[in-house]
Formats: C-alpha cells, sequence, structure tokens
C-alpha cells in the first residue's frame, strides 16, 4: 500500500483519491503462537514456503486453516466524493476501512492512496482517564494524525463544539459516558485532511448532539476536495450524505452505484438473511 502525489488529470478526467485493485484480505484461523519459539518459527517458515503448517491440526490443503474477510475487491474513488459503504455485520466493511487505514495490510492486490487519511474508527480510541479533558484533546489529537500547533490553533473550536468547556480540566475519569463521546468527536470534527474514513460516527451521543454531529459531518463532505468513506447501519444518513455507495456481502462488493438503489439492495439482503 502506498500514498502517493494527487496525479493530474485533463479537464474531463477524475481525479482519484482511492484505487484498489485485487485486493484480499485472508485471516488465519486457529491458535497464534504454539508455546515455544522453535514451534513458531516451523509454522513461520512453512508458510514463507507455501507448505502446510506443520504445527497446525487443520492444514491448509482442506481449505479449513483460514478465511477471507475480503476478495478480490477493486474500487476507485474520486478526490471530492463522499462514498458510502453498507451491508450487514460481518460483511467486510470494518476490514476495508482498516486496510486503507493501514491498521493491517492486504493479504494480497494493491491499494494506492492519494493524500493525507484522517480515521476515525471508534470515537474516544485512546483517551486516558487519568489525564484532563485538555490534556486528552492533544493525546487524541495526535493519534488522529493533527500536529500539535494544530491542536492548539483549534483548541478553543474543540472545546467549544464538545459542550464540556465546565469539566475541559477534570481527569477524564470523572466524565460521564456521553462527555468522553462528545469530547471524542469534538476532536475528530476538526482534522484537516485529504480523506477521511468514518465508521458509525453518529451512533453517538443525546439526540441534539447527533444533530450537530451530523451538520458538522455535512459540512466536512462537502468542502471541495475533501474525500469522505462513510460507513452505516444508519440509511438516512448515508442518503442524505452520500451520492454514490457500495454494499458488501461476504467479504465482496456486490454492488456499486447510486446511493437510493444500493440501499434498496441492502434492504433486500437484510430481508433475505431473515428468512
Amino acid at each position: 500500500m502506498t500514498e502517493k502525489t494527487k496525479p493530474t488529470s485533463g479537464a474531463n478526467e477524475t481525479t482519484p483519491a482511492i484505487i484498489m485493485s485485487d485486493v484480499s484480505k485472508r485471516y488465519s484461523l486457529g491458535q497464534i503462537g504454539y508455546g515455544t519459539l522453535q514451534a513458531d518459527f516451523q509454522s513461520w517458515w512453512a508458510r514463507r514456503l507455501g507448505r502446510d503448517d506443520p504445527n497446525s491440526k487443520v492444514t491448509s490443503k482442506a481449505g479449513r486453516g483460514g478465511f477471507f474477510a475480503l476478495k478480490d475487491i477493486n474500487l476507485t474513488v474520486a478526490r471530492g466524493e463522499t462514498l458510502g459503504i453498507i451491508g450487514r455485520n460481518g460483511a467486510g466493511k470494518s476490514t476495508l476501512l482498516k486496510l486503507l487505514s493501514r491498521v493491517t495490510a492486504p493479504t494480497t492486490g494493491t491499494i494506492d492512496i492519494y493524500g493525507r487519511v484522517s480515521s476515525l474508527l471508534e470515537v474516544g480510541t485512546g483517551f486516558n482517564l487519568q489525564m484532563t479533558g485538555r490534556e486528552n484533546v492533544f493525546l487524541n489529537g495526535s493519534i488522529l494524525g493533527l500536529s500539535r500547533a494544530e491542536i492548539k490553533e483549534n483548541m478553543d473550536s474543540i472545546i467549544a463544539f464538545s459542550e464540556v468547556e465546565e469539566f475541559i480540566d477534570t481527569p477524564v475519569k470523572r466524565y460521564s459516558s456521553g462527555m468522553k463521546v462528545k469530547l471524542a468527536f469534538a476532536v475528530a470534527a476538526h482534522l484537516k485532511c485529504e480523506i477521511m474514513i468514518m465508521d458509525e460516527v453518529l451512533a453517538v451521543g443525546d439526540a441534539a448532539f447527533k444533530k450537530k454531529c451530523f451538520a458538522k459531518l455535512r459540512e466536512t463532505a462537502s468542502e471541495r476536495d475533501r474525500t469522505v468513506l462513510y460507513v452505516s447501519h444508519d440509511m438516512a444518513t448515508v442518503r442524505e450524505l452520500c451520492s454514490r455507495c457500495i454494499v458488501m456481502d461476504k467479504g465482496r462488493i456486490v454492488f456499486d452505484g447510486a446511493t437510493d438503489d444500493a440501499v434498496r439492495l441492502y434492504e433486500e439482503l437484510g430481508s433475505s438473511h431473515r428468512v
């Protein structure tokens, strides 16, 4: 996976932000380690040579030693586009986002990314309960890719958006779960990047705060040249934010097109699996 400079394009061409070519992600099933360095080395060497793991009770030849969380993904996302990603639980959405966020690497295929990526996969990741809210803004902002100068520049705006001004210098361990979520989203809402990846970020806080978050997301998505990948089970927000949407099922993209058509297919797939 590579991060590249933005490619140039002609007047009638679309500039890509992300290109995924024949991408698959395979996970092994069973025990990760065997208790001894010798056995772990034997297993690693066997995999490197393409042979069966001598320490595994299930051989790869039987096809039962692993599974593909993603299989043969080909996807191009244009710069400035807001793409919805929907599918049932276990369809491969989170794995796709983890690959694009460099949390993990593809087993096969290539991923080209043109621009700086910021990911909001789990609101509040990295909060230290012993630190104050203000200190956690610096910590969480750094994790999400903001520089210290950017955090300082946006500190007042982040605190105001979070609605926890009164408690910003209080240890986070004394915050309610809702207060933590508000502060975490406030930090994420001020990310400055070319590509933003968001997973179920509106499933947080009270109704009034959700409305404010949604308005901020619409503002973010409408910014010129900002590419947004948005995963959600809330079809109303997907319809509102995204003009294009992909539907995932069993690790594959089964639809790529207009959002209304994608939502209909998603609902049909949900109904068929409930029967």
